[in-house]
């Protein structure tokens, strides 16, 4: 056993899409699809969820550790591997499936922010063809970031990774932790340091770990109390000044599109044109025209 690092067998094919060169950080999410076949797996540092794409059930055999188990994986069941267990599996026909890791350090992190149990005790337990409404809400809202090339930025990555850590925390854990809740929002000190903060670097791929760090407080917490705060999550907040940034660019500057991305934080014109078209109804050019 290669238990000192990770491994995935070669029968196993590439993604067909990968976060691996987005930049994406504690969490990897990659697409698979492959003909019936067996691989195995083992990763160190991440704990594993395969979230089933299939159009059709497929038979599958998986041992997890030191147990084996058959079922039928229809679309929408996942199964959970904790780090440092050994994977197998044999299926019979045709599966596809998206793979989510996270890094066992930020799952610990975010318990050590969250939760009131020691995270050096924290122990995930595996599971076999579960059902599982919010990951299937977070694998599917992943997934469609993982097709766009991630226009929706670091900060809703980072949102969807922490959500999910902590939601790993309550349900899938071996002692069942007590979250700390936090109510009230953000004072109002605090919510203007913040978004001067947001409204100083809009041409910035902002972090939620930046936002956070500006108040000494945990992602998942901030993110809570933010929308408390405003109604809206801080990356719903941060497109919406990008957009209206980019408004008042269009408006009253003869810049070209691609140079007002640029500023409002897009990494390209189509960037730009699909979220002002989404929050607005109109291309970046017709809204220019009206002026």
């Amino acid at each position: 056993m290669k238990s000192p690092a990770n491994y995935q067998l070669e029968c196993t094919r590439l993604p067909i899409l990968s976060s691996r060169n987005q930049g994406w950080e504690n969490i990897l999410v990659e697409q698979f699809q492959h003909p019936a076949g067996e691989g195995k797996t083992y990763y160190s540092e991440e704990h594993s969820i395969c979230f089933s794409l299939a159009p059709r059930p497929v038979h599958l055999l998986q041992t997890q550790g030191d147990k084996t188990r058959t079922g039928l994986y229809a679309k929408g069941d996942f199964c959970l591997t904790p780090a440092k267990m050994p994977f197998f599996a044999r299926w019979d026909s045709e599966d596809r499936f998206l793979q989510i890791r996270i890094t066992s350090q930020f799952i610990q992190s975010v318990a050590g922010e969250t939760i009131d149990t020691n995270p050096d005790h924290l122990e995930l337990l595996p599971e076999f063809r579960t059902r599982d409404p919010q990951i299937e809400a977070i694998s599917m809202l992943l997934l469609v970031e993982l097709k766009q090339e991630n226009l929706g930025g670091k900060l809703y990555i980072d949102s969807l990774a922490n959500v999910l850590a902590v939601h790993l925390l309550r349900q899938y854990a071996a002692t069942k932790p007590h979250l700390r809740v936090y109510a009230g929002g953000l004072p109002q000190r605090q919510l203007l340091q913040v978004l001067d903060y947001i409204n100083d670097h809009l041409n910035q791929d902002i972090k939620l770990a930046d936002l956070a760090a500006l108040l000494d407080m945990s992602q998942f917490h901030f993110s809570h109390l933010f929308k408390q705060s405003l109604g809206t999550s801080p990356y719903q907040y941060l497109l919406q000044q990008r957009i209206e940034r980019a408004k008042q660019l269009l408006k009253h500057s003869d810049r070209a599109i691609i140079d007002i991305a640029f500023l409002c934080g897009f990494n390209s014109h189509s960037h730009l044109s699909k979220q002002f078209r989404q929050l607005t109804g109109m291309t970046p050019k017709d809204y220019r025209a009206l002026k």
